[in-house]
């Protein structure tokens, strides 16, 4: 495209006349021309047009932690050397990804029982689903086109059920069964935000568009009072629901009460990106140890190396015989610690 200089573009032209920007456009061959848009016909909007998040922006004090993890989250992938494999079959594996290793390094890090040596047999390795850096829990790794093709649509439709517990920090909730609608997007500095429901499908800076998201949340345990439980079936289960459309009004409880430790199970409806660490985060009980979304850095005294998140279940169908399968993922030890005070 040919640049043209800066005082022909600031131009304006008499009444009537013929703008000499077009004029000079005329004069270059067609397939070079280029198309030029009015204000009044453009479709992006101004910076002040754009959806404003509900939640808050990350703190000023996250940027260092994150960059401390992320360096020694690369040492540790880096030598991650054999990945727990919690099934295996000819076109699947389940691994149970530890906290604090990139979901990259299991393609390489698959025993040998799992994956063959040889050229001709060797299986192309994909990963069907993907957890945070400091997130732990059941990830799935295909072995060949067909099937990740199937499993990740799978993932994508919402097919594949998913729990996870998370220990927070915060005022306890008066529920005890929640669903959160929200928006989901980024903002103009690229952090991941709520938004409100009434602005899913606008525009966002960059050309993504806030899309819905919805996560649905048990109270299993608050300061070690309450008693661990499995799964419900929260398809059959009347509950409370939010939709959210403003910013979360602030949570008001007292001193000790304020950080409180809430042990919760996570039933993700969609799969956004820090999806459940976001609605945690608005529902006013952040994730331990999770900085980017207000969580805190230091627990008991003593520092926390990531957040407390931990992916529990994953239940699907086989994509090559059709038959229904559940995985259940070993508590980490901070899940253990908090279950075994429970009373």
């Amino acid at each position: 495209m040919t640049k043209l200089p800066l005082p022909l573009l600031l131009l304006q032209p008499p009444a009537g006349a013929a703008s000499p920007l077009r004029s000079l456009l005329l004069l270059l061959p067609p397939a070079r021309r280029p198309t030029v848009m009015s204000a009044a016909t453009s479709t992006a909007p101004s910076s002040g047009e754009y959806p404003s998040p509900v939640s808050p922006p990350y703190p000023a004090a996250s940027k260092d932690v994150e960059l401390r993890r992320a360096m020694t989250a690369s040492a540790r992938s880096a030598a991650f050397a054999s990945a727990d494999v919690v099934f295996e079959d000819e076109w699947l594996a389940v691994v149970d990804k530890p906290a604090g290793v990139y979901c990259d390094a299991f393609l390489t890090s698959l025993p040998s029982s799992v994956v063959s040596e040889d050229p001709a047999t060797k299986p192309n390795l994909h990963l069907a689903n993907r957890l945070d850096r400091d997130t732990s829990g059941l990830m799935v790794i295909t072995k060949c086109n067909k099937v990740a093709g199937k499993l990740v649509k799978a993932f994508t439709d919402h097919k594949v059920k998913k729990t996870y517990l998370a220990l927070c920090i915060g005022c306890p909730p008066t529920w005890e069964k929640i669903k959160i609608c929200s928006g989901h997007g980024r903002s103009k500095h690229g952090a991941w935000r709520v938004y409100a429901m009434s602005d899913v499908g606008r525009s966002l800076p960059g050309g993504s568009v806030v899309r819905d998201m919805s996560t649905q949340f048990e109270v299993l345990g608050v300061n070690g009072k309450c008693q661990f439980r499995e799964p419900y079936n929260f398809d059959t289960d009347d509950i409370e629901s939010i939709t959210v459309q403003e910013k979360a009004a602030d949570q008001t409880c007292s001193g000790d009460v304020n950080n409180s430790a809430i042990l919760v199970r996570a039933y993700p409806q969609s799969g956004r990106t820090h999806q459940i660490r976001l609605h945690c985060q608005y529902l006013g009980f952040p994730i331990r140890g999770d900085v980017k979304y207000g969580g805190v850095i230091e627990w008991n005294g003593v520092e926390c190396d990531g957040h407390a998140l931990h992916a529990e279940s994953l239940s699907f169908v086989h994509p090559i015989t059709g038959l229904p399968i559940t995985f259940r993922s070993p508590l980490p030890s901070w899940a253990k610690e908090c279950i075994s005070t429970m009373e």
